[in-house]
């Protein structure tokens, strides 16, 4: 019994009541301009006084409300109405304008059924508490008992208890219809105001597009804080152990960790930038190291933490690192960055890097440069002189999905009796 007036005169049916409501006061425009309209067909006549007449108005406004449902601003109110109203989750409702004509198409029929639902139980909300309460106060009310209305429980000889049951009768019939129409509409919008194919796709381009982003700025965090932390420990180590007998290295290795640090600081103030929506660039903001411009010094600032690196450059047919398209050396730097943060960390001995611009393997002119290669080994250290690993491989799987966007890949593993890294970025369409 508690159940079944839940549903009836709950909270949640209450609501939808409301709803329906609303969608009566929403047709009142369509249905007043229906009403002129029928009556000038109907040779002047006073719509309001004819029951027929009013029922043609009604129809009349029906195909109005469909036809201005087709702007797209139609469905995110209707789908703010049915999420606060209605009880419906959101995730099952479309979000923002109808674009499409089969999505213009859907939100029409939903804004035809609300509205013109609404206005049946809103005409009934209106029309059957004021006659249920005659009814009920009939036995108590001397006056309505003899109006002659040609009714049996209007006159004096009919029982007591009619009238009262007939009048909660007809609360109970409004209740119950009221809650019925409402959990049909509820069942409905999902159907109507749910999102489309096209809808669908278009979120998941959103959820992609974001997720590219916030990768993108993972992979610059990782890269230039993690390398500059890697690189800042082994040189202040380095330097605690020659302090005593080499003060020539230990102002060099300072040098260079302060060096590493304030290029991390402007790196890290560029990566912050991008996180904040709208902001645009800062002129005096770092820009973002280059092959070109910035392979030295991130040789000698490594190799200032003791690291010994042989590193051989073959720019080949391109001429010079500053001939090579933009992307391609922004993100090689970042991939031998990555590569000398994962030698320093794990790794003993001498590095060797090599980096070469080589015809692609599907080229036929050998001379046309195609692929930049970046090959980089060094001796594994023993497991019981690893760093211990922290970052669950992140840079290395940055790296290779660096490598992916342009075209390429990335390889990393024993090779042999060492641990070797290789990189090949296309060259061929590239931005420069």
């Amino acid at each position: 019994m508690r159940d079944a007036l839940g549903r009836l005169l709950g909270a949640r049916a209450r609501l939808r009541w409301i709803h329906l409501i609303l969608g009566g006061a929403l047709l009142m425009p369509y249905f007043l301009l229906a009403q002129v309209g029928v009556g000038v067909a109907a040779g002047g006549a006073n719509a309001f006084s004819s029951f027929p007449l009013t029922l043609a108005a009604y129809a009349a406004a029906l195909p109005l409300a469909a036809a201005t449902a087709v702007f797209g601003l139609v469905r995110p109110l209707s789908v703010s109405a049915v999420r606060a109203l209605c009880g419906v989750p959101g995730e099952l409702l479309a979000e923002g304008p109808a674009l499409s004509w089969a999505a213009r198409g859907r939100t029409s029929a939903w804004w035809t059924l609300h509205l013109g639902a609404g206005a049946l139980v809103s005409g009934m909300t209106l029309a059957v508490p004021p006659m249920a309460v005659v009814l009920i106060a009939l036995p108590f009310v001397s006056g309505p008992r003899a109006t002659e209305l040609g009714l049996g429980w209007f006159s004096t000889r009919a029982e007591p208890y009619v009238a009262p049951a007939l009048g909660i009768g007809l609360l109970a019939a409004l209740a119950l219809c009221a809650a019925g129409t409402g959990a049909l509409l509820a069942r409905t919008a999902p159907v109507l105001l749910g999102p489309t194919a096209a809808d669908r796709l278009a979120a998941a381009e959103e959820r992609a597009a974001d997720l590219a982003v916030r990768n993108r700025l993972a992979r610059e965090l990782h890269d230039a804080v993690g390398h500059a932390l890697s690189a800042v420990t082994l040189q202040a180590a380095a330097a605690r152990r020659m302090v005593e007998r080499d003060p020539d290295f230990v102002r060099e290795a300072l040098a260079a960790i302060e060096d590493t640090t304030r290029r991390t600081v402007g790196e890290l103030d560029a990566v912050l930038g991008l996180l904040r929506d709208g902001d645009p660039a800062r002129p005096d903001a770092a820009p973002a190291p280059t092959l070109a411009a910035d392979l030295d010094g991130l040789l000698a600032r490594t190799r200032a933490a003791g690291t010994t690196i042989t590193a051989l450059q073959e720019p080949g047919a391109v001429g010079d690192w500053a001939a090579l398209p933009a992307i391609v050396s922004r993100e090689a730097y970042r991939i031998v960055q990555e590569g000398l943060s994962n030698a320093l960390r794990h790794g003993t001995g001498p590095v060797d890097l090599r980096i070469r611009v080589r015809a692609g393997h599907d080229s036929t002119d050998l001379d046309r440069p195609r692929e930049l290669e970046i090959t980089m080994t060094n001796p594994p250290a023993a497991p019981e002189d690893r760093e211990p690993r922290t970052t669950g491989g992140r840079g290395l799987r940055g790296s290779a999905e660096r490598a992916a966007l342009l075209g390429g890949s990335v390889e990393a593993g024993p090779h042999e009796d060492r641990w070797r890294l290789r990189a090949v970025l296309p060259l061929a369409g590239g931005d420069r």
